[in-house]
């Protein structure tokens, strides 16, 4: 056996390290080759990975590639992407492949489909209404498959068939994949202002400098920043290359595809969870055969193989939804900055309120800043009122204040629309027994069970657990004393209709909205005025524009605020800002109503006077003090398990072993806020790092001293985002 036989194959699985196989009859093989292999009693595929094994003894017994696949090559800057993403985040490098090859199979080109390519000779054909419109069809879009143009002609296949039979039409076998129309990025966009053409040729030349570079777009809420990013995109598909848009939920997806198709005059390729099967496949095809020129995704889109990714641009990237939580835990921003620099390529981050650690990158140089200070179109910022809930005397289980009624009173009169912001889905976030107290908790997480009282039901937002409510307490048995405290959106719906039983109102969450196509029915509904008063969570926060939107009110502008986060503040801040961006963004000037219970905090203080500048440098300076981020850094090590006394003793074990000095610091063992979730006991530890410690190095240097029990489950989240 020679060691010119020898591949190193990566499979897409919770693997550390790729297996050694011989090329056999498969050969000559190279990295990032797709290829077919035996593991186990079973078989599976995998990449050809970098390097070459090590030579084996003579009689070892290595099994052979099955056969190498018709599909194009993993690219070398992603196999270093994922070897890179493995190191850092301390995961399987296996299971950092498996996000880029989510369907592996579907790389491979299907067999071709039956298309009906042109028409025949019609001349001896009896007509028919159902035959003429197919062969109007035909006529104008020739190529569809017998499946397609029965739809598209509303007959049945039979219809199709027959006129096949009689040479009426002409049809053939062609791929089963056939891209779209691509982007024309000669057409011309919007016109844009002095400072965002400035913006935008700074972008461009970015785009086309081919080289790493990253641009943090910044500008406030209606500046046009969506226009001012289309002109890099432009520029990358002039050079022929391929741009990945990142969106941080789904929620903005089919608004952000209609915005991008005005633009470009043909489609981009979406990506997203609730996509079908096929479709996925045949997006996934297209992207590694560099047919989809524009993909707009989701932070799975990040990780896809493209075949010639020339531009990453991450739009709302403050956003904490770029963190994935489970799994392979990253963050798809810094990943698409570290993706791009392998690639040799540009991102461009846009927001309206970045995150600190992009705005400290600004100061250290290490990112350009392109800033957009005024709306698009001479539209003015919204007036912001703070409401005093201390002052306000707000009957038992009423919500909305006195100003805000008047408020939307004059906004309905007008004809105009209003959005009112509780970032809590559900009913009520509380059930409790008004005999005994007793409070409904989820029977697997430590966390109360919230009411959705449209559908009857009481349920857990952690791991998903349902139950009706019981008719009697389960700790004193008295009978319906069961009570809701607090409001959720559909609360405060109940509470809108009473108060305004002639306006149209509409609900909108991640529980009553939760595909592309019902919020883009939503956002329809906005535009075509037939909602007066839309009352939704932080799902409406996003990147939307309704043009005759001009009152926002905050129920709660509070409710971030609480517990021991340190990004509670920044966060808060951006969302209020974000939402409040949603009013007055065309020709109508728009308002802002905050009810807030604490006007003195400094978010509320700073978002009364628009004052972004002077809160992010009270809260840099903070963060500064503490060495938090972005000045330090942090990781987090989740210990889990479903004995409580052999978690602790786990963690403390950890603990004992933990670094010291050096520029390290750990904090606890301690119980995670949320100590029981999904039917596991949870401790958690806090790394601490001056900035320039090479922290994954560390970590794995620390969990190299122990070893857990069976039972056990040890997690790491550096750079953490949520800290229950």
């Amino acid at each position: 056996m020679t060691n010119a036989d020898l591949i190193h194959v990566l499979l897409p699985l919770p693997l550390a390290e790729p297996f050694t196989y011989r090329a056999g009859s498969a050969g000559p093989l190279a990295p990032g080759d797709i290829v077919e292999v035996p593991i186990g009693n079973r078989v599976s595929l995998g990449v050809v990975w970098d390097g070459t094994p090590a030579p084996l003894p003579e009689k070892a017994k290595l099994k052979d590639v099955l056969r190498r696949c018709d599909a194009p090559p993993i690219p070398q800057a992603l196999r270093k992407l994922v070897d890179w993403v493995a190191a850092y985040t301390l995961n399987p490098t296996g299971a950092v492949l498996k996000m880029c090859l989510p369907e592996p199979r579907a790389l491979i080109e299907p067999p071709p489909v039956r298309a009906v390519l042109r028409l025949g000779d019609a001349s001896g054909v009896k007509a028919s209404e159902q035959r003429e419109r197919v062969l109007k069809i035909v006529r104008d879009q020739p190529g569809l498959s017998v499946t397609e143009l029965a739809e598209a002609a509303a007959v049945s296949q039979a219809v199709v068939r027959k006129l096949l039979e009689l040479g009426a039409l002409v049809a053939d076998q062609v791929p089963a994949f056939r891209p779209p129309a691509a982007p024309d990025w000669r057409r011309d966009g919007r016109a844009l202002n002095t400072l965002q053409a400035e913006a935008a040729a700074a972008l461009r030349a970015a785009a086309e400098a081919q080289d790493f570079s990253v641009t943090l777009l910044e500008g406030v809420t209606g500046a046009g920043k969506t226009e001012v990013y289309y002109e890099a995109v432009a520029a990358a598909l002039a050079r022929g290359r391929q741009v990945l848009v990142l969106l941080p939920e789904i929620a903005l997806t089919q608004q952000s595809l209609d915005r991008f198709e005005q633009r470009f005059g043909a489609p981009a390729w979406a990506w997203h969870s609730e996509m079908a099967e096929g479709r996925r496949a045949a997006t996934l095809r297209a992207i590694s055969r560099g047919e989809a020129k524009v993909v707009i995704g989701a932070r799975s889109a990040l990780f896809l193989p493209y075949a010639d990714l020339g531009l990453i641009v991450v739009d709302e990237e403050h956003d904490a939804s770029y963190k994935q939580e489970e799994g392979v835990i990253y963050n798809a921003r810094d990943m698409a900055v570290v993706r791009a620099k392998l690639e040799g390529i540009a991102v461009v981050l846009a927001s309206a309120t970045p995150s600190l650690e992009s705005l400290h990158n600004v100061a250290r140089r290490r990112y350009a800043h392109a800033v957009l200070p005024e709306r698009h179109n001479a539209a003015s910022l919204p007036r912001i009122q703070i409401v005093d809930m201390r002052k306000e005397r707000l009957p038992t289980q009423r919500f909305i204040s006195a100003p805000l009624v008047t408020a939307l009173t004059e906004t309905i009169a007008a004809g105009e629309q209003a959005m009112l912001f509780l970032n809590r889905r559900g009913y009520a976030p509380l059930t409790l027994c008004g005999a005994c107290g007793h409070r409904l908790q989820c029977p697997n997480c430590a966390a109360w069970l919230v009411e959705h009282k449209r559908h009857g039901r009481l349920q857990c937002h952690h791991c998903g657990h349902q139950q009706r409510l019981p008719k009697n307490c389960p700790q004193c048995e008295a009978e319906d004393k069961f009570k809701a405290c607090g409001p959720g959106v559909e609360r405060l719906a109940e509470e809108a209709a009473m108060l305004f039983p002639d306006a149209r109102l509409a609900v909108m969450a991640s529980d009553t909205a939760n595909t592309p196509r019902m919020i883009g029915e939503m956002l329809e509904r906005m535009e075509r005025r037939e909602i007066d008063i839309l009352i939704g969570t932080q799902i409406v926060a996003k990147g939307h524009h309704f043009p005759l939107l001009t009152l926002v009110g905050v129920i709660d502008a509070d409710l971030g605020l609480a517990g021991g986060d340190p990004r509670a503040a920044e966060r808060t801040h951006q969302l209020l800002t974000q939402v409040a961006g949603r009013a007055g963004r065309a020709a109508h000037p728009g308002r802002v109503l905050l009810q807030s219970f604490d006007p003195q905090h400094p978010v509320i203080a700073a978002l009364s006077r628009h004052d972004t500048a002077g809160f992010l440098a009270a809260e840099m300076a903070e963060r500064q003090r503490a060495g938090m981020p972005p000045f330090g850094r942090l990781a987090a090590v989740i210990i889990s398990g479903t004995d409580q006394a052999e978690v602790e003793q786990a963690a403390r074990a950890l603990a004992r072993v933990a670094p010291r000095g050096g520029g390290l610091s750990v904090l606890g063992p301690a119980p995670a806020p949320l100590h029981y979730l999904r039917g596991r006991y949870r401790e958690r530890l806090l790394l601490k790092a001056e900035r320039e410690i090479d922290v994954p190095a560390a970590l794995r240097e620390w969990m190299a001293k122990t070893k857990l029990p069976s039972g056990v489950k040890r997690t790491v989240d550096i750079d953490p985002y949520s800290f229950l």
